[in-house]
């Protein structure tokens, strides 16, 4: 019922800049967190940023001062601004939603994306 869609991701210069959209669509009826994720080959999925309904941010040490996540309440979209990257930051990124559903039975679940490749060649 709920889907986080995905996009933004692709190849990039270390140094260089990408940003990572992600909307959630289907029988939402809001959305309280928002977050992004990020997997490396051989590595646990780790939190990259996190923004609350109010727009309250934390990040990962790693990316702090680098990134920057933001969203759109009206379009249920959320964003990642990727700026001096690194090859380490090389990985599949994936957006994650703290959704309630609207319906006869309402819900309360994680949505998640389904990833994006974000590759930083040095």
């Amino acid at each position: 019922q709920v889907q986080l869609v995905e996009s933004g991701g692709g190849l990039v210069q270390a140094g260089g800049s990408l940003r990572l959209s992600c909307a959630a669509s289907g029988s939402i009826l809001s959305i309280n967190d928002m977050a992004w994720y990020r997997q490396a080959p051989g590595n646990q999925r780790e939190v990259v940023a996190v923004i609350t309904s109010g727009g309250s941010t934390d990040y990962a040490e790693s990316v702090k001062g680098r990134f920057t996540i933001s969203r759109d309440n009206a379009k249920n979209t959320v964003y990642l601004q990727m700026n001096s990257l690194k090859p380490e930051d090389t990985a599949v990124y994936y957006c994650n939603a703290d959704v309630h559903t609207t319906g006869e039975i309402p819900k309360a679940l994680h949505a998640w994306g389904q990833g994006t490749q974000v590759t930083v060649s040095p």
